[in-house]
């Protein structure tokens, strides 16, 4: 026992299986009579220790007992979903029709964090009554599977709206009503223990946030997470019911809300070690969105994200902070990485955000190929579920930005309206209609100060400083009127919380020569090294000096530490938001 790592009470209830073995040995009945002393202990130790109790559970499959399932389940509270999914497949071909129920679940838990909803769904019907049906309807709805047909054995063919029981006919947004009546009409069964009404709660506010009622759908899930709370660690869940709710905050702007959920989710353990990275990347993008970069950053390194759909997130992440921090050094080294994370995700409404970042990373880098095929089975997702604003707002606003990157203006003014068409939606998708427009009229050369500043601040009261600046700062960069710059600079600056341009100038003449500052600039406007060499006929090595000179003289311990300074130093030149429009 002392390789298991026992000790205490859990040691102790094993002490009379021993004690009736002592005299014959540890070979055949012996070890087969401490079976289910193992089992029991293992029980116990389930919540508290998942990693004792996948021990422990394999001691007992080891001495004769059925507990391949339970050690399956056991493993992936751990967070090794790799082993968890050999065990269960196993048990799936070759248990008893429990234990293959059993087995079933944890497998679907481990191809969802996978981001393979579809195939989550297939085996969560395999799995039979209980928590999982509701989980499943939640997956069926997010990869909008059975749009345009219900449950029963009608089909989505009128022009009517599905109801999701037999009859259902679809067009607009109706289309997405099939899979929401499955959503519906799957979480009836079961006892009533807090898995079962999570689970429920879960498929209730997916259901609502793609028939149109976010406002709903966030506090239904919010609930979710709160009723699991007390359970905390113990329980092994296809997805958190925190990081629905705050993937709803995120797409509609309540920050707020999402952050509040992600913190209790994270002081309660809520999902153990397995949804642990889930919750930390979630606040990550919600600290990106909000630009705070540096915050942002140490949560991804802090979440060492492993499953498919937090590797995706964590990918997408490192790729936005090289983009706020106008690093395309550090962009262009970690995109392949993150071209290979997108590669194995299919899409579903759940890894639209960090889609939405690939999309804009892409055109940046002029590889628009490597997002092409995921953005069109986004659009065939979406428009199969009616085109809902919480879900397609966002994707268009960073579609909106892809286009501006690669000086598509038609395409530019495609998402503009979609956006204008969710305006009515919600006070973010109004947010975002407005800023759109202030981001055509910087591309037609048409800007008007007054509406490119309101909408900055519209999209700053919502907590999106970065952006809202970075809309003002390019307005600024773009016009002919100097007033106009004047006055758009310093919202841009407002908005970033920076000094005042004379205090900003004067720091900057303190602290670096004039040919640093010049390098700085070019460098927070984009350049490569060898690019800045050229514009300033330099060599490469004589930049590379100079940053390191830079670095030095600001006393930053890595590059993004010294961007981050440096925009501060610089904020009164255009180049200090986020580099040129194309």
């Amino acid at each position: 026992s002392a390789g298991l790592g026992l000790s205490g009470d859990t040691l102790g209830g094993l002490g009379p299986a021993f004690g009736a073995s002592a005299g014959a040995g540890f070979g055949g009945d012996a070890l087969a009579g401490l079976g289910p002393a193992f089992e029991a202990a293992a029980e116990e130790a389930l919540r508290d220790d998942p990693a004792l109790a996948a021990r422990l559970f394999a001691a007992a499959a080891g001495a004769g007992r059925p507990a391949v399932a339970r050690r399956a389940l056991a493993t992936a509270l751990t967070g090794d979903l790799d082993q968890a999914a050999r065990l269960a497949d196993r048990t799936v071909a070759t248990g008893s029709p429990a234990q293959r129920a059993e087995a079933a679940y944890v497998a679907a838990v481990a191809m969802a964090h996978g981001g393979q909803l579809d195939r989550a769904a297939d085996l969560l019907r395999w799995a039979g009554a209980g928590p999982g049906a509701g989980f499943r309807a939640a997956a069926l709805a997010a990869t909008g599977a059975g749009a345009g047909a219900s449950t029963g054995t009608g089909t989505g063919t009128g022009t009517g709206t599905g109801n999701g029981n037999g009859a259902g006919t679809g067009n607009g947004a109706g289309k997405g009503n099939g899979a929401v009546g499955e959503a519906e009409s799957a979480t009836d069964d079961g006892p009533p223990t807090l898995l079962h009404a999570t689970a429920n709660l879960m498929a209730r506010g997916v259901r609502e946030s793609v028939t149109g009622a976010p406002a709903a759908a966030l506090s239904t899930l919010v609930q979710a997470s709160s009723l699991l709370e007390p359970v905390g660690t113990g329980v092994l869940l296809p997805d958190s019911p925190a990081a629905l709710a705050a993937l709803v905050g995120l797409h509609s702007a309540d920050l707020d809300i999402a952050e509040a959920t992600l913190e209790r989710a994270v002081r309660a353990g809520l999902g153990g070690p397995l949804l642990a990275p889930r919750h930390r990347l979630l606040q990550a993008w919600s600290r990106m969105l909000r630009g705070q970069l540096a915050s942002a950053g140490r949560l991804v390194t802090e979440a060492a994200a492993r499953g498919g759909r937090d590797r995706l997130f964590a990918a997408a992440l490192r790729v936005g902070l090289a983009r706020r921090d106008s690093d395309l050094v550090d962009l262009r080294a970690i995109w392949p990485d993150a071209c290979q994370v997108l590669i194995g995700q299919p899409v579903d409404l759940f890894m639209l955000l960090p889609l939405g970042e690939m999309a804009v990373a892409a055109a940046r880098l002029g590889e628009r190929h490597r997002v092409a095929a995921h953005l069109a089975d986004a659009d065939r997702l979406l428009e199969r579920l009616g085109d809902v604003p919480l879900w397609s707002a966002p994707l268009h606003w960073s579609r909106l930005h892809a286009a501006i990157f690669a000086e598509e203006t038609a395409e530019a003014e495609r998402h503009a309206a979609a956006l204008d068409r969710a305006r009515a939606s919600g006070p973010y998708p109004a947010a975002l209609a407005a800023a759109a427009q202030g981001w055509l009229a910087i591309l037609t050369d048409r800007i008007d100060a007054d509406q490119v500043e309101a909408a900055a601040r519209g999209l700053a009261a919502l907590g999106l400083g970065w952006d809202g600046a970075r809309l003002a700062g390019q307005a600024a960069i773009r016009t002919t009127d100097r007033k106009a710059m004047t006055v758009l600079l310093d919202c841009a600056r407002s908005l970033q919380g920076r000094p005042g341009s004379a205090e900003s100038k004067e720091s900057a003449e303190q602290l670096l020569s004039d040919r640093e500052r010049e390098v700085a600039a070019l460098v927070l406007a984009g350049m490569t090294y060898k690019q800045v060499a050229d514009r300033l006929f330099l060599s490469a090595k004589t930049v590379e000096h100079h940053i390191a000179r830079i670095r030095q003289r600001l006393g930053c311990t890595d590059r993004r530490e010294m961007l981050a300074r440096l925009r501060e130093l610089l904020a009164d030149g255009p180049t200090a938001v986020d580099g040129a429009v194309a």
